[in-house]
This record gives structure tokens, sequence and C-alpha cells, in this order.
């Protein structure tokens, strides 16, 4: 006889619990320093011939947008509660808004990379004491958002987030140590230089959101599925495992499905094996389950009688 259960407790709904609220604030904090970050060095870089500090800037914005997307997406998310039609709600929608981000940075990495170019050919004079001032200032916007967003477990977005931050901050050192290279040495080269090494920056933030966000849409297993299947057939009472899938709705809600086969004779038996294998999948991360056990245990042998389909 087949015995099936969902891990879940018996009120359960398929939404993610209500633990991001935190996150969606932090995003959205971060999103409006760095818009004013963004419009000081771009203002800085256009007044003093940057393109070191306009590369900055430009990173900066893009960073916003990615911030404002992924607080759209958690914000959503949250107060959308699912139904028949969504029954895990709008969670997917945190690595949709971070591959779009992940895609944002791109064309910038082109732009950065084409600016440079032509200030290697023909080099701009800057004004290095006041780009110095506004690339410091740029640094400590970088260094307070990636405070505000550290500790804890990060969601996806906010992986991305701090991601970009460090990138951020290190175009921000980039531009410094440019800047004061132009004012001991002499060196203009050092200002196109040092916008080329942002744009290698963006571009690995870039690869780290799309390789995540590209394993949660196209449903790559968060953990090994062999090590898993090796796992649960070491537990008492289950002889082997006959069909496995692990997936993540978003980088929050994890989600499995198992069918074994088991040992046991009567529907009690059942039950604790169906505990068992709950209990091993809760400490592997894992959220939501659902468990089918296919066993040789007689309803008629059951001692209270309780029907053999539970959710």
């Amino acid at each position: 006889m087949t015995f099936h259960e969902h891990t879940d407790e018996e009120t359960a709904e398929h939404n993610l619990p209500s633990k991001s609220s935190g996150s969606t604030r932090r995003l959205a904090l971060v999103a409006v320093v760095n818009f004013l970050g963004f419009v000081i060095e771009l203002a800085g870089g256009l007044l003093f011939g940057s393109v070191a500090l306009i590369s900055d800037a430009l990173h900066m914005l893009f960073d916003m947008l990615a911030y404002a997307m992924a607080f759209g997406a958690s914000y959503t998310a949250e107060r959308f509660e699912g139904g028949e039609a969504w029954s895990y709600g709008l969670h997917r929608l945190e690595p949709v808004a971070a591959f779009l981000n992940g895609v944002l940075l791109l064309p910038m990495v082109g732009y950065i990379v084409w600016e440079s170019y032509q200030r290697f050919l023909e080099p701009v004079a800057i004004n290095p004491e006041l780009t110095l001032i506004i690339a410091t200032g740029g640094l400590l916007v970088n260094i307070g958002s990636v405070y505000v967003l550290q500790g804890g477990e990060m969601s996806l977005n906010e992986r991305g987030a701090f991601y970009h931050l460090l990138g951020d901050a290190g175009g921000s050192v980039a531009v410094i140590v440019s800047t004061a290279a132009v004012a001991v040495f002499d060196l203009p080269i050092a200002d196109p230089v040092a916008a080329v090494l942002i744009g290698l920056l963006v571009l690995a933030s870039a690869g780290n959101v799309l390789r995540e966000s590209t394993s949660i849409l196209l449903e790559r297993s968060p953990v090994s599925s062999e090590e898993l299947r090796d796992e649960l057939t070491t537990l008492d009472g289950v002889d082997q495992i006959e069909d496995l899938h692990v997936w993540q709705v978003c980088s929050q809600l994890t989600v499995a499905t198992v069918r074994l086969t088991d040992t046991a004779t009567t529907l009690e038996e059942q039950r604790r094996i169906q505990s068992r294998v709950h209990d091993h999948l809760t400490d592997r991360g894992i959220d939501h389950a659902t468990v089918e056990l296919v066993g040789r245990a007689d309803p008629n042998t059951d001692p209270v009688g309780t029907p053999n389909h539970s959710h």
C-alpha cells in the first residue's frame, strides 16, 4: 500500500515563512543611499573630467536599479499570499529580478571599457584633489551599505546587492588610488586603467548573480541528490529511494518530493518512518517536502483506523 504525506505542519501553506520583511527594508535603504551617491559621483566626474569617477557613478546607478528591483520583488512576494493558481505565491520574482539585475550589468561593462579606451587614446586632465574627496565619500557610502546588509542569512537579492557593494567599494578604492597617482606622479593614464578595473569588478558581480539566479530558475538541486539519497537509505525503516527531486522556488524556499519503499508492517510504523525522513530533510535545509512511502503496511492493522492518506 501507499502512504502519502506532506512534511509541513497540517495547517501550513506553500508560502514562504514571513522572514524577509527586514530584507525588504534593508534593500530599500541601500537603494536610496546609493542613488544619492550616484548623483554626487556623476556630478563630480563630469565637472572634474574623471572617467573612473563616472564609471564608479554608473556602477552605483545600476546597483541602485538592482536594489530597487530587488525591493519591488521582495515587497510584492511578501504581500501576495498566493492561491490556487499561485500555490507558492510570487516568491519566484526573487530569482527573476536577480537575473535581470545581472543582465543589466553587462552593457555597463561595455560602456566603461569603451570610454576607458577613448581616454587611453586621448588622455584628459582631471582635478585630482576634488575627485579624491568625492571618491572617498563614495567609498564611505559603500561601507555604510555593506554594514546595513551584512550579518545573518541573506536572501539571493541581498547577496546580489552585497556583491554589487563589494564591487562598488573596490571601484571607489581604484578611483582613489588612480587619482592619487595622477596627483603625485602625473600619470593621467591611471584614470582609465582604474575604470577598466572597475569594469572587471562589475563583470565578476554580474557573473555571480547570473550563476545563482539561473541555478534557481532552471531548478538545479541546491544539494547533492546522490548524497541525500544515500543518507535517506540509511534511516531505520527505509528500504530504497525510488524517486527524489529537490529544487528551489527562491533562495529561501527549498522544496523536495520523495518516493521510497519501506519495511513497515503497520501504518503507525510508516508514520514513524515518515517523521524520521521529515526530520532529516529539515536538517538538510529543505523547507517543504512531500514524502510518499510504499510498503507492506495493511490499513486493517492500524490500531486507530487512521486514514492512510493525509496532508
